[in-house]
């Protein structure tokens, strides 16, 4: 098994209190996320940071459903303090226009160029980034883990659908403290 981590919308959008999608459940989150990014930074795997990233000035299909956000060069589109890149070669960066990591991006070719099979993703929000991200995983042929402590939205009853989804037909959703063990 060759894995990567897959972080999915760790900006300010939804970690800031000030952010046009920030919710308070969202803390429950940051320290298994970070124990995840410092987990397969200490393992050198790679890291793909899959963040919203809309153009100023443009129609973008999202709308009406969202307002404009994660603007290029806006302050909703930054990293999260702590979950911003740090310049190694196995870390990048993913813009992505829509809910999915892989849609309409390289990553699923980026992942299969560096012998990657499996992904473990994490982020927010388990009802739509996460779960886009873990279907179009699926898809493109990956094995797709998602542990549960890794995630969550605004919208509890959602996220665990979401998360019985994924474990039902698209992956596996282990402890974190188990992922961390193989990782």
């Amino acid at each position: 098994m060759n894995p990567a981590v897959i972080l999915v919308d760790a900006i300010r959008a939804f970690f800031d209190p000030e952010g046009l999608h920030f919710y308070p459940q969202v803390r429950e989150v940051e320290d298994p996320i970070a124990r995840l990014l410092a987990a397969a930074r200490d393992n050198d795997r790679l890291v793909a940071h899959a963040v919203e990233r809309h153009r100023p000035g443009l129609n973008d299909f999202e709308q009406p459903k969202l307002p404009e956000h994660c603007l290029i060069g806006g302050r909703d589109a930054e990293f999260w303090p702590g979950f911003e890149p740090v310049g190694r070669e196995r870390e990048i960066v993913v813009p992505k226009r829509r809910y999915s990591a892989f849609f309409a991006t390289d990553l699923a070719i980026v992942l299969r160029e560096q012998g990657i099979d499996t992904v473990i993703v994490a982020g927010v929000k388990t009802n739509v980034c996460i779960r886009a991200s873990c279907q179009d995983a699926f898809a493109n042929g990956f094995r797709v883990v998602l542990p549960p402590e890794t995630t969550n939205s605004n919208r509890p009853a959602l996220a665990a659908a979401s998360l019985e989804d994924v474990s039902r037909y698209l992956g596996d959703t282990p402890a974190l403290d188990e992922v961390l063990a193989w990782l």
